[in-house]
């Protein structure tokens, strides 16, 4: 998993200075709608809008736009669509599994366009059930590399629930049951520690080694999935080793 999710960690980070800012932006308030109106306006009483808030902030989102989508979330203000959650398998070309978790108010529009994107681009969709059994729900809080290593991290969030952690290049992956991402991000609150993200996450439990040219057609997929305003995140389980990650960060 290290591979891909320093790869995804990397992009992660350039997509919030990118020329995707505002489609960035548009997802991650869209998350903060649904958040709000799922379990109420108040981040204190609704851990996943917190995550939600806390993530657009660090990706530089104003906080106007913020205010306005937790009121329309919440009902305290007009204009909030009616979001469905969709989620899609697929595959990307040698054999790469990829879940694709939308969040439409169009569902044969969101249809249509993961299926163009994934063909257009040598992958195929999938029946539901014949991919999703790779990945295992799971929390995933990413922290910055600091004076923190990997111990000390470890031993912070060892009894709230921690599995593993993973070296993400910059960042420290934290994983734990799905159950446990908040108690997670509450001891290293607790502790001082900041954090990136902290949310449910897909983790591949089984994993397909990419060449450089195996790697570059999954991110292809991949981007171009991301490219569709209705899908909010892709999952892979391709493995991409750290010199094949080297080579592709040439190709920027």
């Amino acid at each position: 998993m290290s591979g891909h999710s320093k790869w995804a960690t990397t992009k992660h980070k350039k997509a919030a200075i990118d020329a995707k800012r505002g489609k960035l932006f548009a997802k991650l308030i869209k998350n903060i709608e649904v958040a709000a109106r799922q379990g109420g306006g108040d981040p204190a009483g609704n851990p996943t809008l917190y995550d939600a808030i806390q993530k657009a902030k660090k990706s530089s989102v104003p906080n106007n736009n913020i205010d306005n989508a937790v009121k329309r979330g919440s009902g305290a203000t007009a204009g909030g669509a009616d979001w469905e959650n969709i989620t899609y398998e697929g595959y990307a070309p040698g054999g790469v599994a990829v879940l694709i978790e939308c969040l439409t108010d169009n569902r044969n529009r969101a249809a249509a366009e993961v299926r163009t994107a994934l063909t257009r681009n040598g992958g195929q969709l999938a029946d539901p059930g014949s991919v999703a059994y790779v990945f295992n729900r799971k929390g995933v809080v990413l922290v910055p590399k600091g004076e923190k290593g990997e111990d000390d991290i470890l031993e912070v969030v060892l009894d709230a629930g921690a599995e593993e952690v993973n070296d993400n290049g910059d960042t420290w992956e934290i994983v734990s049951e799905a159950t446990d991402v908040v108690a997670v991000r509450t001891a290293l609150q607790d502790a001082g520690i900041d954090y990136d993200s902290a949310e449910a996450s897909w983790v591949p439990n089984l994993q397909v080694p990419l060449d450089l040219d195996g790697a570059r057609k999954m991110i292809r997929v991949i981007e171009a999935l991301e490219d569709s305003d209705d899908v909010q995140d892709v999952f892979a389980n391709g493995d991409i080793p750290d010199e094949v990650l080297a080579e592709l960060e040439n190709d920027d």
